[in-house]
């Protein structure tokens, strides 16, 4: 036990390199440090999710939920009363240990079945979205008429995925077919399996249709023509096939609190 708290010592005394120069680290955990992510998550576990659970929750009014991934969670309230009394409470917590939220990434919004009503009244179209791992939560129905918690790519992540893929093509551009396959369709696995939940199968398609849009670009790019006809790409798909699109999480899967 004394070995591992001297490393995670050294871990936080680790100075900090920018512009090839370094810098003592006076607080807080490296920043892309190995550790700083389970320092974090066990830093919060105490700050937050205790505090939610043994002194938050027996006080409020209503339902009240908690989810979180390192530093990045949502909080659900039935009563929007008991939203604005721990909002203020969790800015006067975190302040005890030095911690502060995001203004551009916090933001009280009315979410649930009778979100849709209220909009409407109000003279919106729809209710907010909220934003979170990379995904957008909206206000949907289901088949029977019931809501449901509908997730999408997030517009950013979307194009910050779309970006990487053309990046990556016009860094293998004289690689073989073969490589070029291969290492396209690694990062389409790779993004179907995180954004592959249900609802999302337009997401996905969005970026299957892109990569092959432009890697025909590319490949005519390396033909002294400047362009590859419809006819040969289609070949040339058959012989290295991209992956198709795949939901990773079904509806079924779901947790119940999203299909109610």
């Amino acid at each position: 036990m004394g070995s591992i708290l001297s490393l995670i010592q050294r871990w936080l005394k680790a100075n900090i390199l920018e512009d090839g120069e370094l810098y003592p680290n006076e607080e807080g955990t490296p920043q892309g440090g190995s550790i700083s992510v389970l320092l974090s998550n066990v830093y919060l576990h105490y700050v937050l999710d205790l505090w939610f659970e043994r002194v938050v929750k027996p006080r409020l009014r209503g339902e009240a939920y908690m989810v979180r991934y390192i530093d990045d969670f949502v909080l659900c309230f039935q009563y929007r009363a008991d939203a604005l009394r721990v909002q203020k409470a969790l800015c006067q917590r975190l302040a005890k240990f030095a911690l502060t939220l995001e203004p551009t990434k916090s933001k009280l919004v009315e979410f649930g079945r009778y979100a849709q009503k209220h909009a409407c009244k109000r003279g919106r179209k729809r209710p907010e979205t909220v934003y979170f791992l990379g995904f957008t939560l909206y206000c949907t129905l289901n088949r029977k008429g019931n809501f449901r918690v509908g997730l999408r790519t997030e517009k950013s992540r979307l194009q910050r995925a779309l970006l990487r893929l053309q990046d990556q093509m016009r860094r293998m551009r004289h690689f073989s077919l073969r490589e070029q396959a291969d290492k396209l369709n690694q990062m389409l696995r790779g993004h179907y399996v995180y954004y592959g939940i249900a609802g999302n199968i337009r997401g996905l398609q969005r970026v299957h249709r892109a990569v092959e849009r432009y890697w025909r670009i590319m490949l005519g790019s390396r033909s002294w023509t400047g362009q590859i006809c419809w006819r040969q790409f289609q070949q040339i798909k058959e012989r290295f096939p991209l992956v198709r699109p795949k939901l990773h999480l079904r509806y079924s899967e779901l947790p119940a609190i999203a299909v109610l």
